[in-house]
């Protein structure tokens, strides 16, 4: 079956980050392609963080008061800074919800 091929790469990847975040890498991870799926996710979740990190520098500089930064701009990065994060929140959710389902799938 040359249709399945592609998932069972991303399952052997998947598994592959499992046993490397759980520290039972006694089989070494597959590497990652930059411009493959995990790369792309990876690059995605750079872009959340650096959100992030943009509207809590933004947050606290107006605590400190320092000038040039508005209120206005500060409620407008945090909010980005949570759609962010919350889509990136349902993506993973669905991921992990495709991935339970391709496991319960008959053999």
């Amino acid at each position: 079956m040359t249709t399945l091929s592609p998932i069972e790469g991303m399952l052997q990847q998947l598994r592959g980050l499992a046993q490397t975040a759980t520290g039972n890498s006694s089989q070494a991870a597959a590497p990652v392609a930059a411009g493959g799926f995990a790369g792309e996710l990876q690059r995605s979740l750079s872009r959340i963080n650096a959100s992030q990190e943009r509207a809590y520098g933004l947050s606290e500089a107006f605590e400190l008061g320092k000038p040039g930064v508005a209120l206005n701009d500060v409620m407008i990065e945090l909010q980005k800074a949570n759609v962010s994060f919350q889509t990136g929140v349902q993506v993973r959710n669905r991921l992990v919800q495709a991935y339970q389902e391709m496991m319960n799938m008959p053999v």
